[in-house]
């Protein structure tokens, strides 16, 4: 595979072939030979060694069983991770394409002195390689740094469990809050966590500042940025289903009001995330929230929502369905005072609403209609159609990240922002190594032509995933 090329239309064409490597080889062993050779018969071989002794078996190498020559109250693990991605369309313009290479090391280490006494740090760099369209900056690169130091008093089936430190924050589907590992410079808080459990119900209520990547420094939280919540999960409450509640409150400064002033940002969000089953094995899963503060002199009241009906696998394909509907209040007004734009705060947003990653939870109404099988064992494969439209004209296309994206002040003509096709599959090839690969093409919609110079965009990724000192 050519990893180097530039042209129009060629990063794709070098995702797709690297697709075909996740297929099994024997299919292709079998289309080289139409013509079977005789076959020869040899006679029946007596052991020679006794039925009761087991044959060896080789043993892993060191690197993959660092765990066994270490004392038991120190856990170490190794992640490798490279991935090569592109664009043709960058903002929508048929100019804009890249082929670059992104790499990241992580390596973590447990050390448990006591039973309800444990700490954890986790170091990371990651970089990025001939990329030269865009930023090369975070997300792209976070040189070696610590991205994760804390201690744990209690553990996982302690009633009561406190995390103090440098840790990832991650409820739900991470549709607000979550780690957003899908990108090299992956995000943690400087956070203390204290977790109860119960029978009935167990609540996470936690304070902490988003830590910030920088170049040439140490990372660090602050600068005015504060965020708190509580996190509670009921799954007995309902028979079949898991009831989920949550508030969180977001504080951060010198943001622009829609007086052009710099103000603080005040913002409480309340919600629920409620999943479970239905008859017939089909599946659900909704998440509603809204949101209440102020931004300055400026009022917030915004809401959104996310609403999902699954069926389950049937067949040998294990072949599944899945319709999607999701929701986010935008802006009717950008100069009334009040605003309206739901605020997505800290999410994993990676393939939330598309797998190009173009559009994020801000003014937007997204249909999603998906399948999924798995044609060989070990590869699921996954395709999706998705269709978005702006919820208020008169306000922006909003990213993944939540940056606006694209915008008509005066007020689009049409909310169409366009439709989306997708495709993934995933193949693990030993408990270490994972490969995936995934393919996204975005038709424009009219909006996007009348904001943008309308081309469309596409975007391709291959993945290997290699884990190493530990198991798997």
């Amino acid at each position: 595979m050519t990893y180097g090329c530039r042209s129009r239309g060629r990063a794709a064409h070098a995702i797709w072939c690297a697709l075909a490597l996740l297929l099994p080889i024997p299919l292709a062993a079998q289309q080289a030979s139409p013509v079977a050779a005789p076959q020869v018969v040899a006679p029946p071989v007596t052991p020679s060694v006794p039925t009761s002794v087991t044959p060896s078996v080789p043993t892993p190498p060191i690197l993959n069983r660092a765990n066994e020559a270490l004392p038991a109250w120190v856990r170490v693990r190794g992640e490798f991770r490279e991935r090569i991605e592109g664009f043709d369309g960058l903002g929508f313009n048929d100019t804009r394409e890249d082929l670059y290479y992104l790499s990241r090391l992580r390596l973590n280490a447990t050390i448990t002195p006591a039973r309800l006494l444990s700490f954890q740090v986790q170091a990371q760099d990651a970089r990025v390689a001939r990329k030269t369209v865009g930023p090369t900056g975070t997300p792209f690169r976070a040189p070696f740094d610590v991205r994760m130091a804390f201690a744990d008093v209690g553990n996982a089936q302690s009633r009561i469990a406190v995390r103090v430190g440098r840790q990832e924050l991650v409820y739900g589907e991470q549709r607000l809050v979550g780690h957003v590992g899908w990108l090299n410079a992956a995000r943690t808080f400087d956070a203390a966590k204290l977790t109860v459990r119960g029978k009935r119900l167990s609540v996470d209520v936690f304070g902490a500042s988003v830590v910030r990547i920088l170049e040439g420094e140490f990372d660090r939280s602050g600068a005015g940025n504060r965020f708190a919540g509580a996190y509670a999960t009921a799954p007995a409450l309902v028979p079949g289903a898991s009831v989920e509640p949550y508030a969180f409150w977001k504080r951060d400064v010198n943001l622009l009001t829609e007086t052009a002033t710099r103000g603080s940002l005040s913002l409480a969000t309340m919600g629920v995330r409620w999943i479970g089953k239905l008859p017939a094995g089909l599946e659900y899963n909704t998440d509603t929230a809204v949101q209440t503060g102020s931004l300055g002199t400026d009022d917030v009241s915004a809401w959104a929502g996310h609403y999902t009906l699954r069926t389950p696998p049937s067949g040998s394909l294990a072949f599944r369905t899945s319709g999607e509907f999701n929701y986010a209040s935008g802006d009717s007004d950008p100069a009334d005072g009040t605003r309206g734009t739901f605020d997505q705060l800290y999410p994993t947003p990676h393939d939330k609403y598309g797998l190009a990653d173009q559009v994020g939870w801000r003014n937007i109404r997204h249909m999603r209609a998906g399948i999924e099988l798995t044609p060989w064992k070990g590869l699921p494969v996954m395709a999706n159609y998705h269709s978005w439209w702006l919820n208020e004209k008169r306000d922006a296309l909003y990213a993944a990240g939540g940056a606006v994206l694209a915008r008509v002040v005066a007020g689009a003509s049409s909310a169409h922002v366009g439709q989306e096709i997708d495709i993934q599959a995933t193949k693990a090839l030993t408990p270490q190594l994972q490969l995936a690969a995934g393919y996204a093409h975005i038709f424009t919609g009219a909006f996007l032509k009348e904001a943008t110079p309308g081309a469309s965009y596409s975007h391709p990724y291959v993945m290997a995933t290699y884990v190493f000192l530990a198991e798997r």
